[in-house]
């Protein structure tokens, strides 16, 4: 019994000497730096959003000039509707998959700004000199037309990397501000330098001729 008693003694002696040693902590892992936590508090750096490079801005009006897929009918209208603004609307972005922007020109009548044609350049990434076949903007970057539609009234925009196409339907009486319908065509561009716009879908709408004026309006250009 003595010697049971002693080995008892021994072994909650053993348990609160561990005890002792994990309360609080992690016992003698408790040096040097968990045992100074204000010395192991590190800032976690935030992300920084990385800057987008800037779109290289074109003259339109000297694009749609130079370019001989505009028909002559859309260059003897391409006049200013104030001193020297033009109906004119220009998106940047990429549509054709390179490195290059994508430039969009809708070119519209004063009255009432219904699209009179729509073009796509692409920057060729050359410099452009007089007797060369791609027009150029304002840096001299030279820009071939990859896309035209002159079906009065279209309008052209970027959609998630796609181009989308608006072009309204008449009918007979329809008010020039107000189409009965409108006809939505998506392209995609597809084979790399050398490729090409090729349609992915296509969406008719028809509206009520019974609320309102009847129709839907033109596509009104946004606000500079």
């Amino acid at each position: 019994m003595a010697a049971g008693t002693t080995a008892l003694a021994g072994i909650s002696a053993l348990g609160l000497f561990m005890g002792g040693c994990s309360t609080g902590g992690t016992g003698t892992r408790d040096e040097g730096e968990a045992a100074q936590p204000d010395k192991v508090a590190h800032a976690t750096p935030s992300p920084s959003a990385s800057t987008p490079a800037p779109f290289e801005k074109v003259d339109p009006v000297r694009l749609l000039k130079a370019d001989p897929k505009v028909s002559t009918r859309v260059k003897a209208q391409l006049k200013p509707c104030t001193k020297n603004e033009y109906p004119i609307d220009v998106t940047y972005g990429h549509l054709t998959g390179t490195t290059g922007q994508d430039v969009i020109v809708n070119v519209m009548n004063c009255a009432d700004a219904v699209g009179l044609g729509a073009y796509v350049y692409r920057a060729s990434g050359s410099s452009a000199s007089p007797g060369t076949s791609g027009t150029s903007g304002i840096s001299g970057t030279s820009y071939d037309n990859v896309f035209t539609a002159e079906e009065t009234p279209v309008y052209a925009e970027i959609d998630r990397g796609d181009l989308v196409v608006t072009r309204q339907m008449y009918a007979p009486g329809d008010k020039p501000a107000f189409a009965s319908s409108e006809v939505v065509t998506t392209y995609h561009w597809s084979g790399g330098a050398s490729g090409k716009f090729a349609q992915q879908s296509q969406v008719e709408n028809d509206y009520s001729k019974a609320v309102g004026d009847g129709g839907t309006s033109a596509p009104v250009p946004a606000t500079p």
